[in-house]
């Protein structure tokens, strides 16, 4: 079974070009493929793990993975699954948070002994001359087959800046520069990126008259199509400072029954006939799948320790076991007691907003211990307390924890 098997199996595969001699490559050889992470974060989120998934399957295959970061189109932005133009960023905040990217990465990837490398396109795009670049590159675009791309096509009505339309050609150029400088075969990415891979490969076969591929994978939705790795404060990001390893470990531990099995597969390296046993139990038995997911995910971003914290943090809460010292918790100073509950959930930002709060407590979803809160007005009293903590839950199992200091 080739890697390419392997994908087809746990269902990352969209779209590839050239079935045909892509089988035939990866039965006879390794081959270097890229995967590019534009910074415009200072951490990866869950969508980046999906790749970087992909990335770990093909290294353990055998394959040499090249991580590129994004340092020079981060500067013009990627139009693609955008209704609006992307914030402009400064160079200093594109280099930090490339940095940040490195970092997180070397998590999944071996980059040791050369099985890996990690690469800025800003060190060839920057310097690129505009006009060499139009004459070199442009003149193998045609602008009538760029506004049929997808990623274009929906930015018309809105607006698409002349910024944004160089960001295929600077893509294409990634491709055709690593293809050059490492002998870059293959370009993968989420769906989303099919015209600027399609765009990448035909370069390379145009300009160097050799072969180059490209796949597509999935990207990371619910069973209805919504995008997954949504949380009330945003996304659901890699760093344990912008989401904690319990609010990642949750997360998972929640998610819809008809997402799990797709989440096994493509999110953990449990073996497929596992998967399909764990994705196959239904009504309560689901969240025995549920729970294995959510730590086996949470283990391979922070580690063993950190998910099983997640854990056994999960399991006080639910069976009334275990510790609760791993339960997300803010403090408050004792000024704060008098003031109406709903704004000390807004000030520690247990809920995103005040309107939120309101919102929550008109739907029956805010407790307070196992109390239902249904006063707006709720004062925060000590008699709300034990032992100067107190435990809040939103909606069936989303816990936090306020404790009174001094």
């Amino acid at each position: 079974m080739t890697v390419l098997d392997i994908l087809k199996e746990r269902g990352f595969i969209q779209q590839l070009t050239h079935e045909d001699e892509m089988i035939e490559l990866f039965e006879k050889e390794k081959i270097t493929f890229y995967i590019g992470f534009d910074p415009t974060a200072d951490s990866l989120h869950v969508g980046h793990f999906l790749g970087m998934m992909v990335m770990a399957h093909m290294q353990k295959a055998g394959h040499r993975p090249v991580c590129l970061i994004g340092g020079g189109t981060t500067m013009v932005g990627d139009p693609s699954g955008k209704t609006d133009m992307r914030k402009m960023m400064t160079q200093d905040d594109i280099v930090y948070n490339g940095e940040r990217f490195k970092k997180q990465m070397q998590r999944f990837i071996d980059f040791s002994e050369g099985k890996a490398l990690m690469v800025n396109n800003a060190d060839w795009l920057l310097k690129l001359n505009y006009i060499e670049f139009l004459r070199d590159i442009g003149a193998h675009f045609s602008v009538n087959r760029m506004l049929t791309a997808e990623c274009f096509k929906q930015r018309l009505d809105k607006g698409l800046s002349f910024l944004e339309f160089n960001y295929m050609l600077m893509q294409a150029y990634d491709f055709l520069e690593l293809n050059r400088q490492y002998n870059c075969t293959m370009q993968m990415g989420g769906d989303d990126q099919w015209s600027n891979i399609l765009a990448g490969a035909a370069l390379i076969r145009r300009k160097e008259g050799k072969p180059a591929y490209g796949l597509t994978f999935t990207l990371l939705t619910t069973s209805d199509g919504r995008k997954m790795g949504k949380t009330e404060k945003g996304a659901l990001w890699l760093d344990p400072e912008k989401t904690s390893p319990y609010t990642f470990y949750q997360y998972w531990r929640n998610i819809d029954d008809a997402d799990v099995e797709k989440c096994l597969a493509l999110l953990t390296f449990m073996p497929m006939d596992e998967v399909r046993k764990l994705g196959a139990l239904k009504d309560k038995e689901i969240n025995i799948a549920k729970k294995a997911l959510a730590f086996e995910v949470t283990k391979l971003i922070h580690g063993a320790e950190e998910a099983e914290k997640a854990q056994q943090a999960a399991e006080a809460l639910f069976n009334g076991a275990g510790a609760l010292d791993n339960v997300p918790t803010v403090s408050i100073t004792s000024n704060m007691m008098g003031m109406k509950v709903l704004d000390v959930l807004a000030a520690t930002e247990i809920v995103p907003s005040k309107s939120e709060g309101r919102r929550l407590i008109q739907q029956g979803g805010l407790y307070i211990g196992d109390t239902k809160v249904t006063d707006i007005d709720l004062i925060l009293t000590d008699d709300l307390f034990e032992n100067k903590s107190l435990l809040i839950r939103k909606g069936k199992k989303n816990y936090h924890r306020i404790v009174v200091t001094l």
